[in-house]
């Protein structure tokens, strides 16, 4: 099943809730782009390319329930929404490339009236979140060949299916080798402190008959000394021109055992994840949400830290690109240098 969908008789938008996973699966349906910006938010949704097709369905939602009587009016309440929805998590690069997209293909057909907007909107998202199924596809087999058989490799944060519209980034190569029929076990990082790894990832390496064992983040570097890991893989939520990446915290510690170790480290995103207008790395904005995460974990229903604790709770971090063995694209497996390589990559998809 899609983590996303568009429902025309809503109109109105439907995901999957992941905040209740793996224990429910249940569903959400939104009427307005202000509710879908919420779900953002509060990670209802989330994985870089899953927030740019809610974003892209927003924006649709924000035309369709509009009563504007003419395109200018109309334009201004997309613009709106476009704000509210761009503001919901700054740190990953497909929610402004979508609203963009979806933003351009409206803008084309101003002229022929508000409901031609609408129905364009509409069309653009979809095809969008259709699109993204694809690239997801391809992406997963040219990183299936840097898989071997028999490998154990270590997954950090969620980046399959749920993280995407379908089928996965990161996960999808591993998805992707084991559909190839090779053998393939996974240590998943639980990924604190909302523990994405396991409560998605293995839930969805479950579906998959997929074998795999739930580590602590801190457990990583253990393992990857063992001299039996294959590979590491992360999605990404921006990569800079020179190939920084911003992904999941937690990333940054896990890229630094893996080079110590020698163990190939490989970061896997479709090409619109890639921000050619940042330089590096430093110039990626970092989303730091509520200390609460961090501080309301209970054992045996007793809080963990003191009452009057403090946290910092950064959702990313920066992975530099000197760490990095490679990317995975959908249009191929990426070396260093990696400014000319992305750029190359970002043009190429956009041509294809």
């Amino acid at each position: 099943m899609r983590s996303i969908e568009w429902v025309p008789d809503g109109p109105a938008v439907r995901m999957i809730d992941q905040r209740r996973l793996p224990g429910r699966l249940e569903f959400l349906t939104l009427r307005r782009p202000e509710d879908v910006a919420a779900a953002i938010a509060d990670m209802a949704i989330r994985g870089a390319p899953a927030i740019g097709a809610a974003a892209a369905f927003g924006l649709a939602l924000a035309g369709s329930r509009s009563d504007a009587g003419d395109s200018a009016a109309l334009w201004e309440e997309l613009e709106s929404a476009s704000s509210i929805l761009r503001a919901s998590r700054p740190t990953a690069a497909n929610l402004g490339w979508a609203l963009e997209r979806v933003l351009r293909a409206g803008r084309a057909v101003i002229g022929d009236g508000p409901q031609a907007v609408r129905q364009v909107l509409v069309e653009a998202a979809q095809r969008l979140a259709d699109e993204d199924v694809e690239i997801n596809r391809r992406i997963g087999q040219h990183g299936a060949a840097l898989i071997p058989d028999g490998g154990t490799v270590i997954h950090h944060c969620n980046t399959g299916a749920l993280a995407t519209v379908d089928y996965g980034t990161a996960l999808g190569v591993i998805r992707s080798a084991h559909e190839a029929g090779k053998r393939v076990h996974v240590l998943v990082d639980e990924t604190r402190p909302r523990l994405q790894g396991s409560r998605l990832t293995a839930w969805e390496l479950e579906q998959y008959g997929i074998t795999y064992d739930i580590i602590s983040d801190g457990a990583a570097g253990y393992f990857l000394r063992s001299g039996k890991i294959s590979a590491v893989l992360i999605g990404a939520d921006r990569v800079a021109a020179n190939g920084d990446v911003a992904n999941k915290i937690g990333s940054y510690m896990l890229a630094l055992a893996a080079n110590d170790n020698h163990v190939p480290f490989y970061c896997v995103v479709p090409t619109s994840t890639i921000d050619l207008g940042l330089p590096s790395g430093e110039s990626i904005p970092i989303e730091e949400r509520d200390p609460a995460e961090v501080l309301h974990l209970e054992v045996a229903g007793e809080r963990v830290a003191p009452e009057t604790s403090q946290a910092r709770n950064p959702a990313f971090d920066i992975t530099p690109n000197r760490l990095l063995s490679a990317f995975v694209t959908e249009v191929g497996v990426l070396r260093p240098p990696y400014p000319a390589a992305l750029a190359s990559a970002v043009e190429r998809a956009r041509d294809s």
